[in-house]
């Protein structure tokens, strides 16, 4: 009885998912800010069709976006005026709200992830 009683809240908690509807998150203009060296950095990005457009400490990169799936795409810089230059980023999005997404990211070939959550802003 008592092992039931431990394994049904187990249950339900094993059994939640983030909500995850990507697909309104393919084309819009977006904001990304980092905490670095106790300064925080702000990225703002459009992406609409096959392209992302991006502006960060005054300078604009441009990227080409192919989509493995609703939620995963990798970003080919058009410009290589980014950090890491040619190499692809893979972009997978964990979660998804109303007007945000939390997403994960890594140059591809690397083991290196990091996260983020960007807020649609149009």
């Amino acid at each position: 009885m008592k092992f039931a009683l431990l394994f049904i809240p187990l249950l339900f908690t094993s059994c939640y998912q983030p909500e995850r509807d990507c697909s309104k998150f393919k084309e819009g203009t977006f904001q990304f800010s980092v905490e670095e060296n106790g300064e925080t950095l702000t990225t703002e990005f459009t992406r609409y069709g096959e392209l992302e457009v991006s502006e960060f400490n005054g300078q604009t990169d441009s990227a080409r976006i192919r989509w493995i799936n609703d939620c995963e795409y990798v970003l080919t810089s058009l410009t290589d005026t980014t950090i890491g230059g040619d190499k692809p980023i893979h972009m997978k999005i964990l979660s998804t709200t109303e007007d945000s997404y939390t997403f994960e990211y890594k140059f591809v070939g690397t083991q290196n992830i990091s996260r983020g959550t960007a807020v649609k802003i149009d």
